[in-house]
């Protein structure tokens, strides 16, 4: 199972009578950067939680390169985490979070934590509470790389910052995981800064998985085709919009022969997702509309 760093089989999570997530089952290949992508309430939050180990699952199980991470102190030395609020000690000055990660974890880098704070112009004698939260974000993603995970699961972490900080963010993310061979989960709404630095996509919307699968591989399998309203679809429909005349389907195909009449477009990753979410979005209205 080392080629599998995150497995869930039938993974499922409830708070009272609300299911968070469930029947959640995917891998996530070794040395990816993978894209967790939906909208709020679809159960990204839960997912990295559970496989972090915070939570309890109520159904099936989550593991991390072949190991329950629940109480399992010996993984959760391999995994990094930055939560969604980037939580810090504010009190705390840089120097002190990075004593206080040495103390923790075994094989803390405090050399490449002082390094990188250093290269990001962050003072380490300013308590972290004083930093702007570009800033702040930068001091979490340097603790979390320092650890050395095998791991590294980030909830929204750009969420709150300017255009220049999540760059720079996603920039020292790149950079810190490109030579160690780190997995990264990266939780965002941002499609277009994910489309720029993963290669792995993970869809949920109404706590279920939609679509997962390396990025360059779904695109490929995905074309947007335009052609007369009526005429016959290769593949399967995910999204279609008409006007009288005319058709814009996206599809999934495979070896069909797409006829002479439509018009093929590659898809973006943005297209590919809003395609999902919105066909989901349409099951699940159907559903409750059926149920009333």
């Amino acid at each position: 199972m080392d080629d599998i760093a995150i497995q869930a089989d039938r993974l499922g999570k409830r708070y009272r009578k609300k299911w968070a997530l469930r029947d959640c089952t995917l891998q996530i290949p070794a040395g990816r950067i993978a894209a967790l992508v939906g909208p709020n309430g679809a159960g990204k939050s839960t997912l990295l939680h559970l496989a972090v180990g915070l939570l309890r699952p109520d159904e099936g199980e989550v593991r991390v390169f072949g190991a329950v991470p629940r109480d399992n102190t010996a993984l959760l030395a391999d995994i990094g985490f930055v939560a969604q609020d980037t939580p810090l000690y504010k009190d705390f000055t840089g120097a002190d979070l990075i004593t206080f990660g040495a103390r923790l974890n075994r094989r803390f880098d405090t050399a490449l934590a002082r390094e990188r704070l250093a290269q990001l112009r962050i003072p380490l004698d300013q308590a972290v509470g004083t930093l702007s939260g570009g800033q702040r974000a930068q001091v979490a993603l340097t603790l979390a790389i320092a650890k050395r995970p095998k791991v590294l699961l980030l909830d929204e972490p750009v969420a709150s910052l300017d255009p220049l900080s999540r760059r720079e963010f996603l920039q020292a993310l790149m950079g810190g995981v490109a030579e160690s061979g780190t997995t990264v989960v990266l939780s965002s709404h941002l499609l277009a800064d994910l489309e720029r630095i993963c290669d792995y996509l993970i869809v949920l919307q109404t706590a279920h998985v939609q679509l997962a699968g390396p990025v360059d591989e779904l695109l490929e399998a995905h074309r947007v085709l335009i052609g007369p309203r009526g005429a016959g679809t290769p593949g399967e429909v995910i999204r279609e919009s008409h006007t009288d005349r005319q058709s814009t389907l996206l599809v999934r195909s495979g070896a069909e022969v797409v006829p002479p009449q439509w018009t093929v477009q590659d898809v973006s990753l943005e297209d590919l997702v809003l395609a999902y979410l919105a066909n989901a979005g349409a099951g699940r209205a159907a559903q409750l509309e059926r149920a009333a």
